[in-house]
């Protein structure tokens, strides 16, 4: 047995305890719903001693030497490299994920937290501003922002919660981490050993194991967290956001997206189908920034349906264990469920059928509907599933519109062979982030990460992450007498 599934306890101020709510939550395999483990569900009350441990905690670990903050950091990282194998295998068994999207999570969280030393020494720095009052020096210092309540979604939590974790520890602050209960482990007791194991001290790092039914609201109103770090559905943010908003905290939040997919009248038609494929369904296209709906200029739309057709026929959906595997199962039962339920507004909203997919457990096999309609009900939603939507457009600049037309505004590409006119659409595309000749999922800790509009707030990345997670304060010191108005 793997040492993680032995281990399905909270970290609370450096100790491994067991839920005490009396509940029991049965993580297990969405592929054939087998039961990896069965964790106690933490209560309140240990929600909130453990931001009273992080509270507590914060006041030693801003002033840790950026050595110190490194030397954990460092080890951390090598921990996750020494069990790769073995976290692999379990992100593939708790997210339903394929081997491939295994190895791309892990190697993800780690860029993450490697990136982290390259910003460790920013907190704590100091510099001189000038000043029009005779005999005051102006010291802007950066100091770290406190506590971090962190909560995390099913899809990439190794990732999504290193995101906000590196950052939170590389600049002085603690944080109280809680990850999607269906992947407790691989989104929460996987890091919090590597942070054990690195010798970081007792309530930097608290790990949860909860769900909303048993804490309400905790992560967001306690009083003691500074900033409140989601990544989730648009509809999650907007709550967070209100609450947050109401208690005057910080957020940083990462939403929902409609990612298009454009698809101009001088592509290359076969490169922009490899593209699509692979920023459609990579994890089953449980993602936030896949894509959501592929715009193609009529000249090429033909072509493009053909080619996209067979290319998806040729999936393999089956066991994510199975390194052929390229379509694994999706979440858990309700995701299919709602999966479905768009597959029947599709075939309400009368666009055709190009491929009609299968559901066999929890897997669904890839669906594309053609002939959709950009402001129809069906182009709208977030679909988070293996069902792709192609739209045509009567010309390049219809193409950018319709994109556009969407309250979100994550992640968006654009195919052409003109580079210029390719760059001067994308800075029209109202998203966070545009990829010229590249499908829309891309991640790198050395960008602003973040959407536009119901995307999100904030932006992840080095050295953005910076001001985000830190706050800067002004010291003024009046070395000579000053004479005063009255």
């Amino acid at each position: 047995m793997s040492k993680f599934v032995s281990l399905t306890k909270s970290y609370i101020d450096g100790e491994w305890v067991s839920g005490d709510s009396g509940r029991v939550y049965q993580d297990v395999n969405p592929f054939d719903n087998s039961v990896i483990a069965e964790i106690n569900i933490a209560s309140k009350q240990q929600v909130k001693r453990a931001f009273e441990a992080a509270q507590e905690a914060q006041k030693g670990w801003a002033r840790s030497s950026e050595k110190e903050r490194k030397a954990v950091i460092e080890k951390a990282a090598q921990y996750l490299k020494d069990n790769r194998e073995e976290i692999v295998q379990l992100v593939s068994r708790e997210t339903g994920g394929t081997i491939l999207k295994a190895n791309v999570e892990l190697h993800l969280a780690l860029e993450v937290l490697e990136e982290a030393l390259n910003y460790a020494g920013e907190v704590g720095s100091v510099c001189e501003v000038p000043t029009g009052t005779e005999g005051k020096v102006n010291q802007i210092y950066r100091l770290p922002l406190g506590v971090i309540s962190s909560i995390s979604p099913f899809n990439f939590p190794m990732n999504l919660s290193m995101r906000t974790i590196a950052p939170a520890i590389a600049l002085g602050n603690t944080i109280v981490h809680k990850p999607d209960i269906q992947v407790g482990l691989v989104g929460g007791v996987v890091l919090a050993k590597a942070f054990e194991y690195a010798g970081l001290p007792a309530g930097v790092f608290n790990m949860i194991l909860t769900d909303i039914e048993e804490i309400g609201d905790e992560m967001m109103e306690n009083p003691i967290p500074r900033l409140i770090s989601f990544t989730g559905s648009t509809a999650v943010g907007r709550h967070i956001g209100s609450i947050a908003g109401r208690n005057l905290k910080r957020v940083a939040l990462e939403l929902g997206g409609n990612s298009p997919f454009v698809v101009l009248s001088d592509a290359n038609v076969e490169q922009a189908v490899n593209a699509a494929i692979f920023g459609k369904f990579i994890h089953q296209g449980q993602i936030c920034m896949i894509i959501n709906r592929i715009i193609v200029h009529k000249d090429q739309y033909d072509a493009f349906v053909e080619q996209y057709v067979e290319r998806t026929k040729g999936l393999a959906a089956g066991n994510p264990q199975d390194p052929t595997t390229v379509i694994g199962p999706l979440i858990n039962e309700r995701q299919i469920e709602k999966a479905l339920e768009v597959v029947e507004l599709a075939k309400k909203e009368g666009v055709t059928i190009a491929l009609e997919g299968k559901r066999e457990g929890n897997i669904l096999t890839p669906y594309i509907f053609t002939d959709v309609k950009n402001d129809s009900e069906l182009a709208q939603k977030e679909l988070f599933a293996p069902i792709a939507l192609i739209i045509k457009a009567d010309s390049d600049e219809e193409a950018i519109a319709m994109a556009n037309e969407t309250e979100a505004g994550l992640s968006s590409a654009i195919f052409t062979s003109n580079l210029e006119k390719g760059e001067q659409y994308a800075l029209r595309l109202d998203a966070g982030m545009t990829h010229i000749n590249d499908q829309t999922v891309n991640d790198s800790p050395n960008i602003p990460f973040g959407g536009n509009k119901a995307s999100g707030l904030g932006r992840f990345g080095n050295p953005w992450v910076v001001d985000e997670f830190t706050s800067m304060k002004w010291v003024s010191i009046q070395t000579k007498e000053r004479l005063f108005a009255f």
